[in-house]
């Protein structure tokens, strides 16, 4: 099973910003700023007028993959399963020409469809060099999530954007459990009885 630490949310973030900062963005000038911070952060900053925001809203568990087996360490020790995560990002794009705006978040849109498992030297942070394989998904909302996401910025007008899922995020437990062995079994007036290694 892939491994991966409790910096995993970061790395993931940085995955994806690192993922769309190495595309060429042919046809777009000057190349966009790619950004880990709200719209409400963003709203004053000066510099590239061509900006796309990655904003983790928010982070639940993956229930279909909650019941996992123990990890097995050795012989006599397991690992509790690990926590499995859903990470879902706000991509919001500015720019001073509302169509290459649109022409942006297009862009963005095709990176991460042409990309949909990030896995190998894609992965950034604790997740480089490791087995895993997170899916990007995209996560169409509502005009009233929308609104009710973006009452949460206080002020900062409405921009067109669209939301991904990012699974499975895992979280290794730190809690070791010890694993007695059978060392033998015996027959017992036709019951089978197990004995187990106390050392």
């Amino acid at each position: 099973m892939p491994m991966s630490n409790y910096t995993v949310i970061g790395d993931v973030s940085e995955t994806l910003q690192k993922l769309l900062e190495d595309d060429p963005w042919t046809g777009i000038s000057p190349k966009p700023m790619i950004s880990l911070k709200s719209p409400k952060e963003i709203i004053n900053e000066s510099g590239n007028p061509n900006k796309v925001l990655i904003f983790l809203y928010q982070i639940t568990e993956n229930i279909f993959l909650k019941n996992e087996k123990m990890q097995i360490i050795d012989s006599n020790r397991v690992l509790q399963p690990p926590l499995f995560l859903e990470l879902f990002y706000l991509v919001t794009t500015y720019s001073n020409d509302p169509a290459q705006e649109k022409y942006i978040l297009g862009k963005v849109m095709q990176v991460f469809f042409n990309n949909p498992v990030l896995s190998g030297s894609v992965l950034q942070g604790s997740l480089s060099g490791s087995n895993n394989e997170i899916k990007i998904i995209f996560n169409p909302l509502s005009i009233d999530d929308l609104t009710k996401l973006w009452g949460t910025f206080q002020d900062v007008p409405y921009k067109l954007s669209i939301s991904y899922m990012v699974t499975p995020v895992l979280i290794d437990s730190s809690i070791e459990m010890s694993m007695q062995r059978v060392i033998s079994k015996e027959i017992d007036n036709g019951h089978l009885i197990s004995k187990r290694n106390s050392g």
